[in-house]
């Protein structure tokens, strides 16, 4: 936060970071990937925080963006999803198909999910949980755990997850936590707000 309000007040004449606007953060990222490479995502953690506390909405969804850009996300291997038989796994891969993005280009519609089906002996419903599972860790923050939580919870598909409310959301998990003993713990407030979002923002791929 130091650097943010050093060049702020150094670069833009600005002696407080609530006067701040949009160009100015853009402007400060730009200024650190010049001098710091890679270290603007370090940066803007900070400054999301910090306009979250503030309550200036703008400028924390303009610091969440430009840091989840700058974040590289590697695609999810299909063998640390939590309850998929190791047998399929291996199947799959003598095919080349290793992880979620391999998985979603191989199964997106129902028949190449019957064609793959076919191909490998792996029954229809485990191929269609496989792109079910890996569709959902496209949400930038959800990996085995809470695709697992979600799939076993019902909340299986991209559409299913939009139309919740995340109050509502967090009390159905919590409640299938304590019913089942999953191994895991529902969302925070925030984290489900944001799963939410992100599953109304992002395109569809898969055909049902």
């Amino acid at each position: 936060m130091l650097k943010y309000e050093q060049y702020l007040r150094e670069e833009r004449d600005l002696k407080e970071l609530d006067k701040a606007k949009l160009e100015d953060l853009d402007a400060f990222v730009s200024h650190i990937e010049e001098t710091e490479k890679d270290a603007a995502k370090k940066y803007l953690h900070g400054i999301r925080y910090y306009y979250e506390y503030t309550r200036n909405n703008e400028m924390m969804n303009l610091a969440a963006k430009l840091r989840k850009q700058r974040i590289k996300q590697t695609p999810f291997p299909l063998k640390n999803f939590l309850k998929i038989n190791p047998a399929h796994i291996k199947k799959l891969e003598t095919l080349g198909i290793r992880n979620a993005n391999q998985m979603l280009t191989a199964g997106k519609t129902p028949k190449k999910r019957q064609e793959l089906s076919a191909r490998t002996a792996i029954a229809p419903e485990a191929i269609l949980e496989l792109v079910k599972l890996s569709d959902l860790t496209r949400i930038f923050g959800v990996k085995s755990i809470r695709a697992q939580l979600y799939y076993d919870a019902g909340v299986d598909t991209l559409d299913k997850m939009a139309k919740w409310n995340p109050d509502e959301l967090r009390m159905v998990l919590t409640d299938f936590v304590q019913k089942t003993g999953f191994d895991g713990i529902a969302p925070l407030p925030k984290e489900a707000e944001f799963t939410i979002k992100e599953a109304r923002k992002l395109p569809r791929i898969i055909e049902y």
